[in-house]
């Protein structure tokens, strides 16, 4: 079993509420929501940050973003927009390392962030 938290929900050993799936990536209800809708979509592999990707993850990267969408349509989020986030780095506010996109909206996002 993996050590990583989310690694262990892509393994279906820790339960969430899991809003989408394919092949190469997962979706899920954020447990501390910052927004009337925030879902976070993971690689299915482990990937620590957003650094660790190359080259050669082109692909995964496209498939994240067509998911974020996917996910933002699918929870109504389409005409009244939303917000993507990846936190990279302990200084990036990023607390568990595995490469993951917030998706909040349903509400006005202030800026700046943070």
């Amino acid at each position: 079993m993996s050590e990583c938290l989310f690694c262990r929900i892509v393994e279906k050993t820790i339960p969430a509420k899991v809003v989408h799936e394919d092949d190469q990536t997962l979706a899920f209800d954020d447990i501390h929501p910052q927004a009337p809708v925030h879902t976070l979509v993971i690689p299915k592999r482990h990937v620590a940050s957003i650094q660790d990707l190359g080259e050669s993850d082109q692909a995964l990267l496209v498939r994240l973003l067509l998911t974020c969408t996917k996910v933002a349509n699918d929870k109504g989020l389409a005409d009244s927009g939303f917000r993507l986030v990846a936190n990279t780095g302990r200084n990036g506010g990023q607390t568990v390392f595995h490469l993951h996109v917030h998706i909040m909206g349903g509400r006005h996002m202030g800026w700046p962030p943070g």
